[in-house]
């Protein structure tokens, strides 16, 4: 799976534009610390932080290709981290080199993986079933089908009237998605596969508005000059908006906010 790197004035900036690329969250994710900004005069930061950031796999690296993740806990002035982005102290590691002004140590740790096809075959057995329950208690008639490709885990409901299960703007699909993936972690708490659930085929229509919308307000912001803010939307409806403006010349785009009011700037490209 491909690395992205990026960068920003503070390790969690540099994150979140990760996350943006991808269209992931960060349990689904991969991180390496390449570089952190170091502590200046009077408390400031200097330089910039640089990440390398994949999509987690299923299937374990060569030794010869690990590296320790770094986590650091939060500069003072800096907004601290949530969730799994606090990081405890631990032992740095031995390659780093102690500065008379360098930053508390961080722990270094291994992410379990899975590489057996068994696993997904049994996760997929998993997702399947709740899915079916689930359209049953809401007294739906739906098909249910499933697929693996790769390490990706696909359910999919065909029928008619499912419309509920979507949503505004697929709300409700994520959400029942999150769950279903909820469900298969606590079957099965080894590092699964990425799970997918589709109803009626939205997210492909979703993800072909998405990109015409964006091409429409590139446009709009080239003619004018005045960047356009879109609405909140999830991590994978940012890469898709993402991917989308990279194909416009002439703009470029960035996102502001914090989760879950997190959102695409598309602004004109300097000259």
């Amino acid at each position: 799976m491909q690395w992205v790197e990026t960068t920003g004035r503070t390790v969690e900036e540099a994150l979140d534009a990760a996350l943006d690329r991808l269209g992931v969250g960060e349990e689904d994710a991969e991180v390496e610390v390449l570089e952190e900004p170091r502590p200046g005069l009077f408390g400031r930061m200097r330089g910039e932080a640089r990440l390398r950031v994949r999509v987690r796999p299923t299937t374990p690296r060569p030794k010869s290709e690990r590296r320790d993740r770094r986590r650091r806990p939060p500069y003072e002035g800096e907004r601290p981290p949530s969730g799994e982005r606090q990081s405890t102290n631990g032992k740095a590691p031995k390659e780093s080199k102690p500065a008379a002004q360098a930053p508390a140590k961080r722990a270094s740790q291994e992410v379990p993986t899975v590489s057996d096809p068994a696993q997904l075959e049994r996760e997929q057995e998993v997702a399947s079933g709740f899915v079916s329950g689930l359209v049953t208690a809401f007294g739906f008639e739906a098909e249910v089908s499933t697929s693996i490709d790769e390490d990706e885990i696909e359910v999919a409901l065909e029928g008619e009237d499912l419309g509920l299960l979507i949503g505004p703007r697929g709300q409700t699909l994520a959400a029942v998605q999150e769950l279903t993936r909820t469900v298969v972690h606590r079957a099965m708490p080894e590092r699964s596969g990425w799970l997918r659930v589709d109803v009626g085929g939205y997210r492909q229509r979703r993800k072909e508005a998405l990109e015409r919308f964006t091409v429409q307000l590139a446009g709009e912001v080239i003619a004018t000059g005045e960047p356009r803010a879109l609405e909140a939307m999830s991590a994978a409806d940012r890469k898709i908006v993402h991917d989308a403006a990279q194909e416009v010349a002439g703009v470029v785009t960035l996102s502001e906010g914090e989760e879950p009011h997190r959102r695409v700037v598309i602004t004109r490209a300097a000259d």
